[in-house]
């Protein structure tokens, strides 16, 4: 088992964030953020890399990872989709985009594409109600997408190999 440590931006950041939340609750989530920034998902390594860093238990941090499922607790593929399950968004056209990325990219909530480039999650409310169906890309919010918006932005995913 490899040990996780931070990179050296990530370790001073750690440091400048400490200083504006110094109770070790407080900083759990930022702390595990930083990890899941660097890696992608948040590894059993880091989360004792982070237990330690904050003088917790692994238990406990493990329990803050697992009940956020803006955590990975697995790795994903290169590019995550985010896609909206909520009423506004069903409405409007987010089963269709499920099915859409079913059908083309392979994958449904939960898995990653056979080449790693792709991995779905459906997430809760995403506050863009007025511009449904939204969903994320690495991050980034997508209002009003259709399929075939999708597939422009899945190509320029592919060209960024």
């Amino acid at each position: 088992m490899s040990k996780f440590v931070y990179t050296q931006e990530n370790e001073q950041e750690f440091q400048r964030l400490l200083k504006k939340y110094p109770k070790s609750d407080s900083m759990m989530l930022p702390a595990l953020w930083l990890v899941q920034e660097q890696l992608g998902w948040v590894s059993p390594e880091a989360m004792l890399f982070v237990a330690e860093k904050l003088g917790k238990p692994p238990i406990e941090v493990h329990s803050v990872t697992s009940f956020y499922t803006m955590f990975n607790l697995k790795p994903i593929g290169t590019h995550h989709i985010e896609l909206c399950k909520t009423l506004s968004c069903m409405l409007m056209g987010s089963r269709d985009l499920k099915k859409h990325i079913k059908d083309t990219i392979g994958i449904e909530p939960g898995q990653t594409s056979v080449d790693g480039l792709f991995h779905l999650t459906e997430v809760e409310c995403m506050g863009a109600c007025g511009g449904a169906p939204a969903l994320a890309l690495n991050g980034k919010y997508h209002e009003k997408i259709t399929c075939s918006g999708l597939d422009e932005l899945v190509k320029e995913c592919k060209s960024c190999k």
